[in-house]
């Protein structure tokens, strides 16, 4: 009878325990709010980036200026473009995020392995943490890339000092850009 009433006792514990795990489990779909988050806010900076740009191409038709006032319209048409590109890749940077939780922490994406077969769908193909985090870096380095232009494009550069500023800059960006893609170029070829 002893043995029994352990049986009984053992099984409510276990179905305890499922229970606790189903809840667990069901848990993790909290991570569905950071997902539509960031894909709210992807398609937000998207706006805010074509915003930029169109802004960029709608002050061509003001009127051209003489000398520095030429250069100055110059550089802040370029900035705005530019700002507008920097947005698209934050929004890239958001999409990636909300893909990779979503993969992670939810479910694979059935419908991004139908179309390829199984085949990798390059930056939005997240297996892994560690993806997840490879990717999102090289967005936002090429995004920070991508700002650091914008603000060398109104950089004066009118005696040594602002000379060797802006060389340094662009020894940074181009020492960023090959740590992002150089490696893999070599890998690529051996």
């Amino acid at each position: 009878m002893a043995n029994q009433s352990k049986l009984h006792v053992s099984g409510r514990a276990k179905r305890l325990e499922l229970l606790f795990e189903r809840l667990l489990w069901k848990f993790r779909l909290v991570a569905m709010l950071p997902v539509v988050m960031s894909l709210v806010s992807t398609v937000v900076t998207f706006v805010l980036g074509t915003k930029s740009i169109a802004r960029s191409l709608l002050a061509l038709q003001a009127p051209e200026g003489i000398g520095d006032q030429a250069y100055a319209m110059e550089a802040k048409l370029l900035a705005g473009i530019v700002s507008g590109i920097d947005l698209y890749l934050i929004g890239i940077a958001l999409l990636i995020f909300g893909y990779g939780i979503y993969e992670l922490l939810v479910s694979s994406i059935d419908a991004a392995r139908e179309t390829d077969a199984g085949a990798s769908n390059g930056l939005l193909d997240i297996r892994d943490l560690d993806q997840l985090k490879e990717k999102l870096v090289k967005v936002l380095v090429v995004a920070l890339i991508v700002t650091a232009f914008k603000y060398m494009l109104t950089l004066k550069v009118d005696d040594g000092q602002s000379l060797l500023l802006f060389c340094t800059s662009v020894l940074l960006l181009a020492l960023s850009g090959f740590l992002i893609t150089g490696h893999r170029h070599k890998k690529d070829h051996s």
